[in-house]
C-alpha cells in the first residue's frame, strides 16, 4: 500500500470513529543511525575479556550488533569452553540466551580458518548456521574458493575474505576480486580498511574497485600505525562512509578498536559519536540521542545530573531533568540502572514541567514484588504491567517506550508489559477497571504532544543510551 493510500485509509477511519492502532512494539528496537547500516563490534576489540563480556560491552555501547571470533573464552565462569565450532550444544544454547537477554545479533564469525577440506569446512558452515550467522570471514586459498562458494549457496551464508596487512595473501584489492571472480553472490570481501592503511593502500580507493563484493567491513581509523578515535588524524572514517552511501552498501560494520586493550571502550564511544553524526546526515533512520552529550539541549538543575560516556547519574535531591524540545509521536529507547529502593520514572508529553498529570512510566526497585499499579515498568497509579520483569538493583536493564496518538507502549527486558489506550481512561481518579487514581483529570484528555523527563526522587538512578525516533 502506497503512502496516499494509507493516509488515506487512516483519514476515513477517523472520521467513521474507528480507532487506529499503532504498529505493535514487542521488543526492542535496533537505533542504528544510518537506515541500512548495523554497526556492532568484532569480539577481537574486547579479546582480554570473554565473549559474555564483549556482549555486555557492546551493549553498554548501545549497539546492537557483534562478530565472534573463534578461541575467545565463553564466560567468566566458563572459560575452558571456546567459542568456536567445537563448543558443545548445550553452550551454543547459553549463547543464544545471552545474546536475546543482552539485545545483540551475532551476525559474523572470524577470521576462522575453513580447514583443508571439504568436510571441515562444513563443519564451520554448520557451526554458523546454527548460531544464526550471516557472513563468515575467512582468508581461504584460491583452490578452495569453488568448494566454499557451493557450501555457501547450500547453507545460504556469505563468505568474506579478510585483508590482513602486507605481506598477507589477501592484502590488496586485486587479490581478493581474484579469489571472487566467476563467484556467487554469496562471496565477497569483508574489508579491513585500518589494514589497508597499514598496508600503504587508499582505503576509499580500494572500496572504489571492489564495489557490488563487499559483505562486511571491518571499521577504524590509523594514526601512526596504531588506532585512533574516528574523525581524528587524517579522518578517512567521513570519506570511507561517503564512498559506502555512494555505493548503496547494505550491510554491517564490525568495530576492532586495537589498542588501549583494558579499557578501550571510552574512545569507541567518542568514535561512535563521530560514525553517527556522518551517518546520519548520509541516509538517516530517525533515531537521535534524546539528551546531548553536553545537555545543551536539557532543562534542569545545574550540577544535578551528569553525563559522562553516554550515562546519565543523577545526584539525588537536583529536581527532575526535562528536554526543551516537545514530541508527540514517538519511540524512545533507553537503558537504566538502579540503587537500592530506588524511585525514579520516566514522563512523557508533559505540558508543563510543574503541572500534573502526565503519562509516568515506573522506574523502580520492584524486583521480587508482586505486581501492581506501582511496580517498575507499569503506568504509575493508572495500569499494572502484565508482570514484574525489573531485575534487581545494581543491574542494567532495557527500557523503550511507544506513544502514537491514544496508544501507550511499554517493553521491558525484552517483555511487553503496557498496552494501553488513554481513550479509555474517560473520568477524573478512576481507572478502567473500577479502581481509583489520584488525578484530577481523565487521561484521555492528557496533552498527546509535551515534554519527556526524567524523575529525581530522591536517591540515585543512572541512565544511558537514550535515544529516540519521532514517528509522523
Amino acid at each position: 500500500m502506497n503512502t496516499m493510500k494509507k493516509v488515506s485509509l487512516f483519514v476515513l477511519l477517523g472520521i467513521l470513529g474507528v480507532t487506529v492502532m499503532a504498529e505493535d512494539l514487542k521488543s526492542h528496537p535496533k537505533t542504528d543511525a544510518y537506515d541500512g547500516w548495523r554497526i556492532g563490534t568484532q569480539a577481537w576489540t574486547f579479546r582480554l575479556f570473554t565473549f559474555y563480556e564483549a556482549i555486555e560491552k557492546t551493549r553498554a555501547l548501545g549497539l546492537g550488533w557483534i562478530e565472534a571470533f573463534p578461541g575467545q573464552s565463553l564466560s567468566p565462569e566458563n572459560k575452558d569452553i571456546k567459542m568456536d565450532v567445537s563448543m558443545p550444544a548445550e553452550f551454543r544454547k547459553q549463547v543464544k540466551e545471552k545474546l536475546a537477554k543482552e539485545g545483540i545479533t551475532l551476525v559474523n564469525f572470524g577470521v576462522v580458518g575453513v580447514g583443508n577440506n571439504e568436510a571441515e569446512a562444513r563443519k564451520v558452515f554448520e557451526f554458523a548456521k546454527d548460531m544464526g550467522v550471516e557472513t563468515i570471514v575467512s582468508e581461504p586459498s584460491l583452490e578452495q574458493m569453488e568448494m566454499l562458494d557451493k557450501l555457501c549457496q547450500e547453507f545460504q551464508i556469505g563468505l568474506a575474505i579478510h585483508n590482513h596487512p602486507k605481506p598477507s595473501r589477501y592484502w590488496n584489492t586485486e587479490t581478493v576480486l581474484k579469489a571472487c571472480e566467476g563467484r556467487s553472490k554469496w562471496i565477497g570481501a569483508c574489508t579491513d580498511v585500518g589494514h589497508w592503511v597499514r598496508s600503504g593502500l587508499d582505503p576509499v580507493e580500494c572500496l572504489k574497485q571492489l564495489n557490488g563484493r563487499i559483505r562486511s567491513i571491518h571499521i577504524k581509523e590509523i594514526g601512526d600505525g596504531e588506532d585512533i578515535v574516528w574523525g581524528t588524524g587524517e579522518a578517512r572514517v567521513k570519506g570511507i562512509l561517503e564512498e559506502l552511501n555512494r555505493q548503496g552498501y547494505k550491510g554491517t560494520f564490525s568495530i576492532e578498536y586495537e589498542t588501549a586493550w583494558e579499557n578501550n571502550s571510552p574512545f569507541i564511544y567518542q568514535s561512535l559519536l563521530y560514525f553517527n553524526k556522518i551517518a546520519s546526515e548520509l541516509k538517516p533512520t530517525g533515531w537521535k540521542p534524546l539528551f546531548a552529550e553536553d545537555l545543551s539541549n536539557a532543562d534542569f538543575q545545574a550540577g544535578g545530573w551528569t553525563s559522562q560516556q553516554g550515562v546519565l547519574e543523577l545526584k539525588a535531591g537536583s529536581k527532575d531533568i526535562w528536554t526543551k524540545a516537545k514530541y508527540s509521536d514517538f519511540v524512545v529507547d533507553m537503558e537504566f540502572k538502579l540503587d537500592p529502593k530506588t524511585n525514579s520514572g520516566v514522563f512523557i508529553r508533559a505540558g508543563d514541567h510543574n503541572w500534573l498529570p502526565w503519562v509516568e512510566v515506573q522506574v523502580a526497585d520492584n524486583a521480587g514484588e508482586a505486581v501492581s499499579k506501582h511496580i517498575c515498568g507499569g503506568i504509575y497509579d493508572i495500569l499494572e504491567p502484565t508482570r514484574n520483569a525489573v531485575l534487581p538493583a545494581g543491574q542494567w536493564n532495557r527500557l523503550t517506550i511507544q506513544a502514537k496518538g491514544p496508544i501507550i507502549q511499554v517493553v521491558l527486558n525484552s517483555e511487553q508489559v503496557v498496552n494501553m489506550n488513554l481513550d479509555k481512561w474517560t473520568e477524573a481518579h478512576k481507572n478502567p477497571d473500577g479502581t481509583q487514581n489520584k488525578f484530577d483529570v481523565a487521561y484521555k484528555d492528557l496533552p498527546r504532544t509535551g515534554f519527556i523527563g526524567l524523575q529525581d526522587h530522591g536517591v540515585k538512578v543512572w541512565y544511558r543510551n537514550i535515544k529516540i525516533k519521532e514517528l509522523n
